[in-house]
């Protein structure tokens, strides 16, 4: 596993070392401004960039063996790719009940809903408790 970290780190200074192979000419001023490159920046240029895809594969190979040791010592695990169930089919819905079942169910709320509004004898007051409404109490203080 260390020779692996090992491998990892090495490859990703490789490909850091490349990018400054790519840049140094430029960075350093030994190519000169608005100027076709001389053949030392196109040698330092094409170097770096094969150093630096080197590298990057290097690393690559190296983090992925790195993985796979991982998963060999169970330390990460594998999500197993699950093919999408198919949809269950729909239930059917419960029968849905007639006009006249729904009017005897209703029958007796309409009536006592009736009752509440034509009987004039509780004089808008339908608490059945005794108590008053907050209304009530704002008005009488």
């Amino acid at each position: 596993m260390i020779r692996k970290f090992v491998g990892a780190v090495a490859a990703a200074l490789a490909v850091m070392a490349g990018l400054w192979l790519m840049i140094a000419p430029f960075a350093l001023g030994t190519q000169p401004e608005n100027a076709d490159w001389t053949d030392p920046t196109t040698t330092e240029f094409f170097s770096g960039l094969g150093v630096t895809v080197f590298g990057l594969v290097g690393v690559i190979g190296f983090v992925l063996a790195i993985y796979e040791e991982l998963v060999i010592r169970g330390l990460v695990t594998v999500k197993q790719r699950v093919k999408p169930e198919p949809e269950p089919e729909p239930v059917p819905a419960a029968p849905q009940a007639s006009s006249a079942e729904l009017a005897s169910l209703l029958a007796p709320l309409v009536e006592a809903l009736r009752e509440d509004m034509h009987n004039p004898s509780r004089g808008g007051e339908h608490r059945q408790n005794g108590k008053t409404t907050l209304v009530g109490l704002e008005e009488s203080r």
